[in-house]
């Protein structure tokens, strides 16, 4: 347990130092090298994400974990547009087979959703981020 909360510590500290490292304009997205698979099987993702502007529909979070020949969404959160850097969270739990601690593959995507032409809801991509991590 003191293992897990110094490597958290220490990538949320790297994370501050550095955030959105990879964003080149002003929306970007970051992930932390490192996850989480609780007894109960729920994971849980995280990173950080900066946007500007919402003002043309909401702005979310999403994130996908690639473990092996698995692949699933872990859940989404709703982001913040005010230009400063925010933490995002992410859990979902994942069953049948369950994820298991070890190296895998996180895609994050800062998604807007904006009226579309018949008044359905169309995804615009923000940022995107592929990295790999670590689940503990």
């Amino acid at each position: 347990m003191r293992a897990r909360i110094a490597l958290a510590a220490g990538a949320l500290l790297a994370a501050a130092v550095a955030p959105l490292a990879h964003a080149g304009g002003p929306d970007g997205l970051s992930v932390d090298g490192y996850g989480t698979v609780a007894a109960d099987s729920t994971v849980t993702l995280s990173g950080t994400y900066r946007c500007l502007d919402d003002s043309a529909g909401p702005v979310f979070v999403s994130s996908t974990l690639v473990q092996g020949n698995r692949s699933a969404g872990i859940g989404g959160s709703r982001a913040v547009c005010d230009g400063q850097v925010h933490e995002w969270v992410n859990s979902s739990v994942v069953k049948d087979p369950a994820y298991k601690p070890g190296a895998a593959r996180v895609e994050a995507t800062l998604m807007q959703l904006t009226a579309g032409g018949m008044g359905l809801p169309t995804p615009g991509f923000l940022a995107v981020e592929e990295s790999d991590v670590e689940l503990y």
